[in-house]
């Protein structure tokens, strides 16, 4: 047979009230089951005028939990708005230890985050153009950095890693072959046969190989190959040197003398330079080549006449001028995955959002160089 659970309660007596000041005892069990009524049993003995002071006294309390403790000083904080000053004393060893769990500190902490509503617009735009200044000033400072570090290895070449940078190469280049592949191939297919279905209306099938050798070599092979990157080795670079940070490696190459920058970010921006603009090529055959079988197979030019029109469509100075802004891309791509990399403060999740950072700032970075390649290149020719 179960025996009926008897419910908890406390009880409040007053033993001494003067003019200014009360003094209360607390007796029974404050505990979770009847805390939400020990403030509104409070007001009721102390009364409706305020009180200079309460004294609660707890040495008759039997049973304190952490949710009576916190009834106890949430009561005290309240009055305390009121301008009412609350004392405790007394109890059990018991009694005590429970509330010197309660941090007082913490009840009085305004929250981290405001839940006054949003934020104002300007206040927001603000505090975004300040970050991005910070932002700006970090990059500008680590480029300083990195150039200081390329000189010194074109100045001492015998101080580069050339082993790291051989086995970025292979990571960034070699690696990347298969998808650089197919998404050329696939971009010079579609662009031919988009273009074909507006060209052949006029019998100008032949401009389809014009159409897509200029525009695979002037702009899609560059910025293509340097997207692809930037999302392949450019994340890898940044979670990488992330990594590190976390784990408090690169501060221990610092205590042994290496310079970070020099030891760790030049190899991976060499290896860039140096492979990227070989990519660039191999993106512009692919490309040329997906353009080719549209030309062959769907609008009955021979393998000859559309590599003869392209050739014709494309001068020296357009290829020596991509492989000059796909080097760009690549310091770009390489450096600002880097930077991002040694800026990460913090565990995993802080390598992730670097990792996120680094491949949304690349692309934006080349195609702003793309924009302004785009001017110089039309006034240089």
């Amino acid at each position: 047979m179960k025996e009926a659970r008897t419910a908890r309660s406390f009880s409040l007596a007053v033993k001494e009230r003067r003019s200014q000041e009360i003094e209360l005892s607390v007796g029974g069990e404050l505990c979770l089951e009847n805390a939400h009524l020990f403030s509104g049993e409070m007001d009721r003995l102390v009364g409706g005028a305020p009180q200079g002071k309460v004294i609660l006294d707890l040495s008759p309390l039997a049973y304190l939990d952490s949710a009576g403790a916190l009834a106890v000083y949430s009561y005290r904080e309240a009055a305390g708005h009121r301008g009412v000053e609350v004392d405790v004393y007394g109890g059990a060893d018991r009694v005590r230890g429970v509330l010197e769990m309660i941090d007082v500190g913490a009840l009085t902490t305004p929250p981290l985050r405001s839940e006054e509503g949003r934020t104002p617009f300007f206040v927001r735009a603000g505090e975004g153009f300040v970050s991005l200044w910070r932002d700006f000033v970090e990059v500008m400072t680590f480029l300083g950095e990195l150039l200081t570090a390329l000189v010194y290895v074109v100045r001492h070449p015998k101080g580069a890693r050339w082993g790291d940078v051989l086995f970025y190469m292979k990571r960034a280049g070699e690696e990347a072959l298969p998808i650089v592949g197919l998404i050329s191939g696939l971009i010079g297919l579609i662009m031919a046969f988009m273009s074909s279905l507006q060209l052949k209306q006029f019998g100008a099938n032949i401009f389809v190989a014009s159409l897509v050798g200029i525009a695979v070599v002037k702009e899609l092979g560059p910025m293509m190959t340097a997207i692809i990157v930037a999302g392949r080795s450019g994340s890898a670079f940044a979670a990488e040197i992330g990594t590190m940070q976390v784990n408090e490696e690169v501060d221990a190459l610092i205590t042994m003398g290496f310079e970070p920058v020099r030891f760790l970010a030049v190899p991976k921006v060499l290896a860039a330079v140096f492979v990227v603009p070989l990519l660039t090529i191999y993106s512009m055959f692919f490309g040329i080549l997906g353009g080719l079988i549209v030309g062959v197979v769907g609008l009955d030019l021979t393998f000859y006449t559309y590599i003869k029109q392209t050739m014709d469509s494309i001068r020296l100075f357009d290829i020596f001028s991509s492989l000059v802004k796909s080097a760009v891309f690549a310091l770009l791509i390489a450096g600002i995955g880097c930077q991002r990399g040694f800026k990460v403060a913090g565990g995993a999740e802080a390598v992730g959002e670097s990792t996120t950072s680094a491949v949304v700032s690349a692309i934006f970075l080349i195609i702003l160089a793309d924009s302004a390649f785009a001017v110089l290149l039309h006034y240089i020719d």
